[in-house]
């Protein structure tokens, strides 16, 4: 586990929300399990937010201060400096939501622009084509005006009634039984092909800690290295490492109990104002697998079709403005004609050729596919980790729970998230990972299935529930007040 690293804007706004939430009392430890910041970095920047906001302090017999703020939770700080450092803070928040959302429709712009110019260069030239037949001969005429209108038709029906005129203005009217649900943006499903959805597990570090810290405080500031392997999924030795580092971001110690059992103490997070209770419901931490895309199957080939159009044409143009140039004699009939009708805008258009309907679409295209395939095979990948590390939780805690009798078929779930594609070898990779923390008693049952009995695991189990006891409940208590700011 590394240790978490924060910019101290980002943290001090965190701390803030907390007070803000708990105006009525609260003490570093309560505001360290809200945020799960590093204990010093809220020992830091609690003094800061209180003198800020005008807090009121109360000093209790256990030497802990608790913060309120009796009066509101407004800025003390007044005059431009202060009101312009807040201004550039939301402004910065603002400009950045503003980039991404510029990203977002500039990737659409590109895509649907260039499809719906090559579809116009494509019907200008049909439509020329067929005008210059039709002087011909009358059957050429008529076969002009048979073959124009199917085309344009065709195109008319491509667009507007495709799914992606109906994620523009589709069915987004609220109310009434037969109201469907509102769609994304265009620009926002097409983002979601390419890059995918918002990573669930992006605040998955705080939410452990949190979860972790609600057990420790829950259990008298005491947790096993099983129990911390339960929260993370790691092995004993990437447990007992990390664990170490989380005794330094949160006042930890290791300790020894009376049978010899290494145990991590952390009273300094147990002085806390919230005396509700903090026992963590048992339910294993699961991570969320990643989605490739949250649109339909049919928009994503939408944007599939229209992507390959925008290739197609895009590497015609660039070929033919490499190897044909000026030369229009040698010219293919649709490269002429654009590059004449082109001519009448500019002097000169094969720059605009070369670079404007072939380089750029070109590229655009190849990493318009190339982005979301790199993408399906690490998520694939990903989405396989995330399901072992969901299944060595779920089985380190059934393992704890019960350490004798257990059987490769208790490291079991119905959910998705918590079964890798080659469940037996998981399940076994989860007993043997333990069993280098607690070697088990290995035996074969009635029903011939192998048994494995963890009794060390299960000494340990005991002695830590002995050392647990022993400890005084009121000594986590605050008591009373002191001193007192008002």
């Amino acid at each position: 586990m590394q240790r978490i690293k924060v910019k101290e804007n980002a943290a001090y706004r965190k701390v803030t929300e907390a007070l803000k939430k708990r105006r009525r009392g609260a003490t570093v430890a309560d505001i360290v399990a809200a945020t799960a910041l590093p204990l010093d970095t809220v020992r830091d920047l609690v003094p800061k937010a209180a003198d800020e906001y005008s807090a009121r302090l109360e000093v209790t017999e256990s030497a802990e201060i608790r913060y309120s703020f009796p009066r509101g939770f407004e800025s003390r700080y007044r005059g431009f400096k202060a009101g312009f450092k807040r201004f550039s803070e939301k402004l910065g928040r603002g400009l950045t939501f503003l980039g991404v959302q510029a990203f977002k429709v500039w990737i659409m712009v590109m895509l649907i622009g260039y499809f719906v110019l090559f579809m116009v260069i494509a019907l200008a030239s049909l439509m020329i084509a067929v005008a210059a037949s039709s002087s011909n001969s009358n059957n050429r005429r008529s076969r002009g005006t048979f073959i124009g209108p199917q085309i344009f038709n065709l195109i008319i029906r491509l667009w507007f009634y495709s799914e992606l005129a109906k994620s523009i203005n589709g069915e987004y009217h609220g109310g009434g039984r037969d109201a469907k649900p509102r769609r994304h943006p265009l620009h926002k499903s097409i983002f979601s092909f390419v890059f995918g959805e918002d990573d669930p597990n992006k605040d998955w570090k705080s939410r452990e800690n949190k979860a972790l810290i609600a057990f420790i405080q829950a259990h008298r500031g005491v947790i096993s290295l099983p129990e911390f392997m339960g929260f993370t999924g790691m092995g004993p030795a990437e447990a007992e490492e990390a664990v170490l580092s989380f005794c330094a971001e949160y006042g930890g110690s290791p300790e020894a109990s009376e049978e010899g059992t290494i145990l991590y103490r952390f009273n300094d997070i147990l002085l806390r104002t919230d005396t509700g209770n903090r026992s963590f419901p048992g339910s294993t931490l699961i991570k969320q697998i990643k989605v490739f895309s949250r649109n339909k199957k049919s928009m994503n080939r939408w944007f599939g079709l229209i992507n390959s159009v925008n290739l197609i044409f895009g590497g015609y143009f660039f070929y033919n403005a490499l190897h044909t140039g000026q030369v229009l004699s040698d010219a293919s009939y649709l490269y002429g004609v654009t590059y004449q009708l082109s001519g009448i805008i500019m002097q000169n258009p094969l720059p605009f050729i070369t670079i404007g309907l072939g380089l750029v679409p070109l590229i655009f295209s190849v990493f318009f596919w190339l982005i979301p395939a790199v993408r399906f095979f690490t998520e694939k990948k990903e989405n396989e980790a995330i399901k072992l590390g969901n299944l060595k939780r779920l089985g380190f805690n059934r393992i704890w729970s019960n350490p004798l009798n257990v059987e490769t078929k208790d490291i079991d779930s119905p959910v998705s998230e918590c079964r890798p594609k080659n469940m037996a070898a998981a399940r076994e990779r989860v007993i043997k990972e333990m069993g280098t923390y607690s070697v088990p008693e290995v035996e074969i049952n009635e029903s011939g299935s192998t048994v494995y009995s963890f009794k060390a695991l299960d000494d340990e189990k005991k002695a830590l529930e002995k050392y647990r006891a022993g400890i005084d409940p009121n000594a986590a208590s605050l008591g009373r007040t002191i001193f007192d700011s008002e």
